[in-house]
């Protein structure tokens, strides 16, 4: 066990999410502002159309991560191998079938947006699509490698390329961007940091891993195994696409590329607000699996939930909590007053998101067990009633219409219907769960009404002002989550960072401890 990948992982999600919302801080706005309104919802309407190739994934990403690590847990490097050649032509197959797919989107787009576009915007639509489906059909095949490192568990790595491309995406676009090139070039930018990413990987795989690929035959009982566990999690990719990428998609055939540039916006916060909580469970998939090879009692997986759910939760409600009190004003101020209505749209999604993201580890362990088929068929039916109660929503009420569909259909499938799957059928104890966290419940409520006093007491919004409000609440809510929250060991995950850093430092001006 690489217990040392494993922290390293966490820590550098963390560091990965924290440059990431800081390049998004900076670029994003200067983008809008450049971009304008109408082509930044052009952008996003593209993306999230073509977005919808992802699911011809079918599962597979995980499949290859939870059969790997089982291999390795056997220590059958044979069998691991020839299962590295199958996925490779399965997914050669998908990139080909990602080429068809695209092409008749492509044939279609007239049909589906001529009636909100212009001749330009369709012009731009056109190249954009085609540059995407060009990245999707090479991202497949080259993916394999990527679930190949993190089934070996090396996350050090993984992170770090993640960095590197967040950090390399705006120092090519910027100057782009002042050059006069829009939306296109931003499109070219990411497909050319993509596919070289994924040939990092691969060149990694081999050189370090000692990556080794049997194309010998296809295991037909095993590929049934495979096949059965990733139809469900294939499922839940649908999804997750329905839930944050059709609001765009409709928004953009009844209401235009304005629309579509404020739920963009909010989606985009949307997506940041869930890396945090994932960028924990994300490493866990391997350690469970092997946790659940080796037989752990629920107990112990009851436990392991609890531990990540806490962590998860004093992060969690602290962002919910700050946006509640500063979006409004967050959001006015970095995009713009014209995206103002994203504080609305952002806050019917994320209130009920935030029950499943500190529960994120139980999915991971419904993965583990090969326990996918009930929630995958209940997620995919409340998404079908998303998308039917969006579509009206949509007309009436524009981007709030579709949040509101989809915070009431997360509501109702991934926290009431899920928990009682978690403990009558998976053997989860929730009560504790639900135990643990209402205790933790109490500092954030006294932190949320001293925020409201702060806004009270300190009225204009200007930048400065709001980052002052944001650093007088974050010092009430570490204080109070400190001494009424947090538990001895998440007090000492929290200080361990602190006390290396200090020792080190000490250590380099020549003082030691014993």
């Amino acid at each position: 066990m690489k217990v040392n990948q494993l922290k390293a992982g966490v820590l550098l999600s963390y560091v990965s999410i924290f440059m990431t919302i800081m390049i998004t801080l900076l670029y994003t706005p200067i983008m809008l502002r450049i971009l304008g309104q109408s082509e930044y919802g052009l952008y996003s309407l593209i993306g999230s159309v073509v977005g919808y190739l992802s699911i011809l994934d079918l599962g597979l990403g995980s499949a290859i991560v939870r059969y790997t690590a089982r291999n390795r847990a056997l220590g059958d490097k044979e069998a691991e191998s020839n299962l590295n050649g199958m996925f490779l032509v399965l997914y050669s197959f998908i990139g080909l079938l990602t080429v068809v797919v695209g092409a008749v989107l492509y044939f279609h787009i007239d049909a589906m947006f001529g009636a909100t576009l212009t001749v330009a915007e369709m012009e731009k639509a056109k190249i954009m699509m085609m540059l995407l489906i060009f990245n999707f059909a090479v991202s497949f095949p080259l993916g394999v490698f990527g679930s190949i490192m993190q089934a070996h568990e090396r996350f050090v790595f993984i992170r770090l390329i993640g960095i590197l491309r967040s950090i390399l995406n705006p120092c090519f676009m910027l100057p782009l961007l002042f050059w006069g090139y829009g939306s296109v070039a931003m499109v070219v930018v990411n497909t050319v940091l993509n596919i070289g990413c994924l040939l990092i990987n691969v060149v990694y795989c081999f050189r370090v891993l000692n990556t080794t690929i049997y194309f010998k035959s296809f295991d037909v009982t095993l590929l049934k195994e495979i096949a059965g566990y990733s139809f469900f999690i294939f499922l839940n990719v649908i999804v997750d696409k329905v839930y944050w990428s059709t609001g765009q998609f409709i928004l953009g055939i009844v209401s235009g590329t304005v629309m579509v540039a404020v739920y963009a916006v909010a989606m985009q916060l949307n997506n940041m607000y869930i890396l945090f909580s994932n960028s924990v469970s994300g490493v866990l998939l391997p350690r469970i699996t092997m946790m659940v090879a080796n037989h752990a009692s629920n107990d112990e997986l009851s436990q392991m939930m609890i531990k990540i759910g806490r962590v998860q939760y004093v992060i969690m409600v602290y962002i919910l909590s700050g946006f509640v009190l500063f979006g409004q004003s967050f959001i006015s101020l970095w995009a713009g007053s014209n995206y103002s209505d994203a504080y609305y749209i952002l806050l019917v999604v994320i209130i009920p998101i935030t029950i499943p993201l500190i529960q994120n580890v139980g999915i991971t362990i419904l993965q583990a067990k090969n326990r996918n088929a009930f929630r995958s068929v209940v997620y995919l039916s409340i998404a079908v009633l998303n998308v039917l109660v969006s579509i009206p929503l949509a007309k009436v009420w524009g981007g709030i219409g579709c949040a509101v569909a989809t915070g009431v259909s997360l509501l109702i499938g991934n926290v009431i219907i899920i928990n009682i799957y978690y403990y009558r059928q998976i053997g989860l104890n929730i009560p504790l769960f639900w135990k643990n966290i209402a205790g933790m419940s109490l500092p954030v409520v006294m932190s949320l009404l001293c925020g409201y006093g702060i806004n009270h007491f300190i009225v204009q919004n200007s930048l400065l002002l709001l980052a002052g409000k944001i650093v007088l609440f974050s010092i009430v809510y570490i204080i109070l989550m400190w001494l009424l929250g947090l538990n001895r060991y998440e007090k000492d995950l929290f200080l361990s960072p602190v006390k290396k850093f200090f020792i080190k430092w000490e250590a380099s001006r020549g003082v030691f401890y014993d």
